[in-house]
């Protein structure tokens, strides 16, 4: 293991690769579409990575991770859609939203992770159960199903210019319009890289050695004079700030949160599948599974139509590779990849290249 986690040469740089395309991503794909693509890769690394560091390296298994990215997100909507849009309201919106998420995850770790494993997953999805319906019908409050549309502060609107060229107008850099909606995508980026390198810190200290050995050998760590439960119970509330400062981030970048984009059980399966693909236990996965899964359904239609149109003239092709049977696909393409890489892309090449 080195300082900077375990992996091998071709995961990092796989990771590498992804990280220069999310900071050049406004100059190498200009465009609405891409950027959008882009700031929901940052907001979901961070989450895949912090649930990682909960399943992967602790062993905790939980489904209310989305119910602490949606505290965030919600704290920070309320604040927002509630005052004239003012930094103040921004910052005590979003710290707030942290800080129930916080309380929230400590006292459900302190009552539910003496049990087992099982019972304690049951237990957090029916807190977020609660958590999705009390948005769904606190519309006074949340918006209800329709959530809220609020404005950030002037600085992340595309309206306001960076700074101006010689005719006045905003400036572009390599074709790109300078404006605030670089601003907010940078301050996305740059935030959840901050995040996620705390995250991959934690893994390569003396704590994620202790985190490994628990998920490992409870009643050993046990016997050893550690303190399982303090333990998972800090771990909890760690991630859920973690989740929760995401939530913020996308709050920030959408100007929308709703049950839908924020504490939807489809979201959670996402998370899943995404530390699923990437690697358990890797960290490096978060970024790999991330990146993967959201480009997939982003752009895996697209594909598809041209694909379908390429075969117009050959029987059946056309049928199967209908933009409407995507999910299909995507199926399809998740159970070749847990055959190929049963320790998920980075698990896997990372033991292959151990193994020459």
């Amino acid at each position: 293991m080195t300082k900077l986690g375990p992996g091998g040469w071709s995961v990092r740089l796989i990771v590498l690769a992804i990280g220069v395309a999310l900071l050049l991503a406004p100059f190498l794909f200009p465009g609405v579409r891409p950027i959008q693509v882009a700031a929901r890769i940052c907001v979901f690394i961070v989450l895949v990575a912090s649930y990682d560091l909960l399943i992967g390296y602790t062993g905790v298994v939980s489904f209310a991770h989305t119910m602490f990215f949606g505290l965030g997100a919600y704290g920070t909507a309320i604040a927002l859609s509630q005052s004239d849009a003012s930094w103040g309201a921004l910052l005590i919106g979003g710290a707030l939203g942290v800080l129930a998420a916080l309380v929230l995850a400590v006292l459900i770790g302190l009552l539910s992770l003496r049990v087992r494993a099982i019972f304690f997953a049951m237990v957090t999805l029916a807190v977020a159960s609660v958590a999705l319906v009390l948005a769904s019908q606190l519309s006074g409050l949340t918006g209800g199903e329709d959530g809220l549309t609020y404005s950030t502060p002037d600085l992340f609107s595309p309206a306001t210019p960076l700074w101006h060229d010689a005719a006045g107008k905003t400036a572009r850099l390599f074709g790109v319009r300078m404006d605030g909606q670089i601003l907010a995508y940078y301050l996305v980026f740059f935030c959840a890289l901050l995040l996620y390198l705390l995250l991959l810190r934690v893994t390569v200290s003396p704590l994620g050695t202790v985190l490994k050995a628990i998920r490992e050998n409870e009643a050993r760590a046990e016997a050893l004079g550690y303190r399982v439960v303090a333990y998972r119970t800090f771990v909890f509330g760690f991630t859920a700030v973690m989740a929760a400062l995401a939530g913020v981030l996308y709050a920030i970048w959408l100007q929308y949160t709703g049950p839908d984009t924020t504490l939807s059980f489809e979201i959670m399966v996402d998370i899943l599948l995404m530390v699923v693909i990437g690697g358990m236990g890797t960290m490096w996965g978060a970024v790999i599974g991330a990146a993967a899964l959201v480009m997939a359904q982003y752009y895996l239609r697209d594909v598809m139509q041209a694909a379908a149109g390429a075969t117009a003239g050959l029987p059946l092709l056309p049928a199967l590779l209908n933009p409407d049977r995507w999910l299909l696909w995507l199926g399809i393409a998740f159970i070749l990849l847990v055959y190929f890489f049963p320790a998920g892309i980075a698990g896997t090449l990372t033991r292959r290249e151990a193994r020459k």
